[in-house]
């Protein structure tokens, strides 16, 4: 007979959804989830502040990665390089938002299934190159775009990027959650390779960038209604 599961440790999780819910501070809501975790587990209050120390230790040099590219392309964009991917995009006469959306979600599910996770981002590649070449290659084509259009199209760019490295990185038999899905399973006494999980993710990452080009064709089609109304 199986022992009982102590469930209360996931009042933790309770805990950082209410908190995202309620807006708090991201760095209190996740401190205020480990400490309700720690204790419904009972854990020693001693025990629970030396894991917050030693997680803190572990990862006090991740915000600098993260900063330091994040200034980098600021820089970028200071200098111009939103206006530069604008004029470069808008020389090329076949394209289109959608178009050139779907050619970013070619690259970007390819990469993150070879594992090159980081060559995409919102901050350090939709924002600064993606969005401003789509919105060109609108512009080129129709004119000045209203508010709305330009927000559809930055939305877009973001969901593109999402798609591409959700549905690739699953290809790569070293990402994180095939290692956490292969673990799990071999605690039920269910052996998988790796690398026949990494396979499976593949029709799944054909059919999904199927189905998000196709929404990027109806995204040229929407621009094309919106700008010809009279």
């Amino acid at each position: 007979m199986q022992a009982a599961v102590n469930l209360w440790p996931l009042l933790g999780v309770a805990v950082i959804v209410a908190g995202f819910l309620l807006r708090a501070h991201p760095v209190l809501v996740v401190v205020a989830a480990c400490a309700v975790t720690g204790l419904a587990a009972a854990m020693p209050l001693e025990a629970i502040l030396a894991s917050l120390g030693a997680a803190f230790v572990k990862t006090r040099n991740l915000p600098l990665i993260l900063l330091l590219p994040l200034a980098a392309i600021g820089l970028l964009e200071r200098a111009g390089l939103r206006e530069r991917a604008q004029a470069a995009i808008a020389r090329v006469a076949s394209a289109t938002a959608g178009r050139l959306l779907i050619v970013y979600l070619f690259l970007r599910e390819t990469s993150a299934a070879a594992g090159l996770t980081s060559l995409g981002g919102h901050a350090s590649m939709v924002r600064p190159l993606v969005a401003p070449m789509a919105e060109a290659a609108a512009e080129t084509r129709h004119g000045s775009l209203p508010d709305h259009l330009r927000h559809r199209i930055r939305a877009m760019s973001a969901a593109t990027d999402n798609v591409g490295l959700f549905f690739g990185e699953d290809i790569f038999v070293a990402f994180g959650a095939i290692v956490l899905m292969q673990t799990i399973l071999q605690a039920e006494g269910i052996a998988v390779d790796p690398l026949h999980m990494a396979l499976w993710g593949i029709p799944t990452a054909i059919c999904a960038f199927i189905i998000h080009a196709w929404n990027l064709r109806r995204l040229d089609a929407y621009i094309v209604r919106t700008m010809v109304k009279p």
